[in-house]
C-alpha cells in the first residue's frame, strides 16, 4: 500500500476524511492488477470491515468514475478499492486495450483475494459495483465466486449483447458476419508483424454526423470532465479496444444463469433515459430474487459516470449497509 495524494487527478475527489492508497495485486494468471484504494481515517484497523470493489467502463480506467464510486462509498464508512481491468489502465497485459471478457472478470476475484487477506477486511462481506461494461463482469464474476456477497450495477452494458446485436437489437447478422471476418483478417496482419489496429470505443472528434450517443460519450471522456490519458496510452488510444480481440465479446454471455446468483442480492441502477437501460432491465428479468431495478429520474447513460448530484449514493450505502453485516 503506497499512501499517494489525490490533488493530481480532476476527474474525482476525495474527502479530507478518507485516505488513498496504490495497491497492486496478482491474478489468478499472474498478472498485476492496479487500484486505489479508499479508506476512511477513522476507520479502527485493529478491527475488520466491510469492503466495496468497484469496475470502471469498458474502455475507461479506474480514473474515469470507478474512482468517483469508491471515493463516495468511502465518504460514507467503506473501504472502497477501485481497479483497472487486465490490458487496461496501469494493469498488465499485452496488447494495450485487448479484450478478454473471463480475465476482467478474474480481475474482480482477484481483487477479493487482495481484500479478503487484508487484516482489516472482513472477507466474508465483500461486495462490488460494476459500472457499464464492468457491471456485466462483476455479474460474470459473481456468478462463479459467492465471496461477492451483494452485487450492483449502474449504467450496465451487457458487452456481449451489444456487440452481437447492438442497442435494441439493430444490428444484423450478416453485419455481425462482416464485423468477425474484418477481426479474422486482422489476426492475419497483426501475426504478420503489422500495427495493431483499434477500434470502437469513443470518437476522437465531433463531426455534423456525430449520433447523439457518441456525443454522449464524447462530452465524458474527450472533454476535461472525464478525460485521462493513463501512462504509455495517448489521447488517439484511450477507450479503442483492439480490432482483432474485441470479437471475443461475441462470445460473453453474461446473463445466462444470472439467476443462480440468488440469494445473494442484487441491485441494478439506471437512468430513465439512458439508452443502455434495456441491459439493466434484461438482467434484472433474469435474476433471482431478492433484485431491485432502480431508476435514476433524468439520468442518461453517461449521468452516472460522474454526476454526484445524480448518482445515488445513498441508495448504494443503504444497499450494501443492510447485506453487508
Amino acid at each position: 500500500m503506497e499512501k499517494i495524494s489525490s490533488k493530481e487527478f480532476t476527474t474525482f475527489k476525495v474527502n479530507d476524511n478518507v485516505e488513498l492508497y496504490k495497491v497492486s495485486f496478482k491474478n489468478q494468471y499472474k498478472m498485476d492488477v492496479v487500484g486505489h484504494l479508499f479508506i476512511p481515517k477513522n476507520l479502527d484497523r485493529s478491527r475488520k470491515h466491510p469492503a466495496i470493489i468497484v469496475g470502471h467502463p469498458m474502455g475507461a480506467v479506474k480514473e474515469q468514475s470507478a474512482d468517483v464510486y469508491a471515493s463516495n462509498m468511502a465518504d460514507r464508512g467503506f473501504i472502497a478499492l477501485a481497479i483497472d481491468l487486465s490490458f487496461w489502465g496501469e494493469s498488465e497485459g499485452e496488447p494495450r486495450n485487448a479484450v478478454l471478457p473471463d480475465v476482467y472478470a478474474e480481475d474482480f476475484s482477484a481483487a477479493v483475494d487482495y481484500l479478503g487477506t487484508r487484516d482489516f477486511v472482513d472477507r466474508n462481506n465483500i461486495g462490488v459495483i460494476g459500472v457499464c461494461g464492468s457491471g456485466s463482469f462483476v455479474v460474470s464474476a459473481a456468478k462463479i465466486d459467492p465471496r461477492m456477497k451483494a452485487i450492483a450495477t449502474v449504467s450496465m452494458y451487457d458487452m456481449g449483447s451489444a456487440n452481437r446485436n447492438a442497442l435494441q437489437h439493430s444490428l444484423t447478422i450478416d453485419q455481425r458476419k462482416q464485423i468477425i471476418a474484418q477481426a479474422a483478417e486482422q489476426r492475419y496482419a497483426e501475426f504478420s508483424g503489422a500495427e495493431v489496429k483499434l477500434t470502437g470505443g469513443t470518437v476522437d472528434k465531433l463531426e455534423a454526423n456525430t449520433d447523439p450517443i457518441q456525443r454522449e460519450f464524447y462530452d465524458f471522456y474527450r472533454t476535461p470532465r472525464g478525460e485521462f490519458t493513463p501512462k504509455g496510452a495517448t489521447k488517439l488510444t484511450t477507450t479503442h479496444p483492439t480490432l482483432s480481440s474485441n470479437t471475443k465479446f461475441m462470445n460473453f454471455y453474461p446473463f445466462e444463469d444470472i439467476e443462480t446468483i440468488s440469494p445473494r442480492p442484487m441491485l441494478f441502477i439506471t437512468g430513465d433515459h439512458a439508452h443502455s437501460k434495456e441491459f439493466s432491465e434484461d438482467a434484472y428479468k433474469r435474476a433471482g430474487q431478492p433484485k431491485e431495478l432502480f431508476y435514476v429520474k433524468g439520468a442518461g447513460h453517461v449521468d452516472l459516470y460522474d454526476k454526484t448530484d445524480l448518482i445515488p449514493f445513498e441508495k448504494l450505502a443503504t444497499f450494501f449497509k443492510k447485506n453487508l453485516k
